[in-house]
């Protein structure tokens, strides 16, 4: 029988409305249901009932390497701060095997840019400019393959 390893966190590929698009890292794939506590008043518990509420989630935030003539952030913030009509992207995550073959995925609904952030410079510095976007969205959902 093989033995089964957890998958690596490093191979993944990102549909950005119809585009394949490359990052560096991606964070804030997570989801949260909120508590509603309550007690009535005729309870004879000296404690809060618990009970599960509405999902919450993070803004994600993507970070990939600053190319000449690329404006993709920038262009999707402004279109979004001039209300224009279909500034909103859905973005899927997919997590890849050794095989290059999606084993997990994550479906953010609705997506809109909230803060662009552009490369730290530093003249004495041998990196790669990388430059983040972080985005809000309506909905995160792990999609089963």
């Amino acid at each position: 029988m093989a033995q089964e390893y957890p998958l690596p966190r490093f191979h993944f590929q990102v549909d950005w409305g119809g585009a394949k698009m490359s990052f560096t890292e991606i964070t804030g794939l997570d989801m949260q249901v909120e508590v509603i506590e309550y007690r009535h008043s005729d309870s004879k518990d000296f404690s809060k009932l618990k009970m599960p509420s509405m999902l919450k989630f993070s803004n994600i935030t993507m970070k990939r390497g600053k190319f000449v003539g690329d404006f993709d952030y920038n262009d999707w913030l402004d279109a979004i701060s001039n209300d224009r009509v279909g500034g909103r992207r859905d973005i899927v995550i997919r997590l890849l095997n050794e095989k290059h073959v999606p084993v997990a995925a994550w479906s953010a609904t609705r997506c809109f840019p909230v803060k662009v952030t552009a490369p730290d410079l530093k003249s004495d510095a041998n990196e790669i400019a990388v430059e983040t976007i972080e985005v809000a969205h309506e909905g995160l959902k792990l999609m089963k393959i």
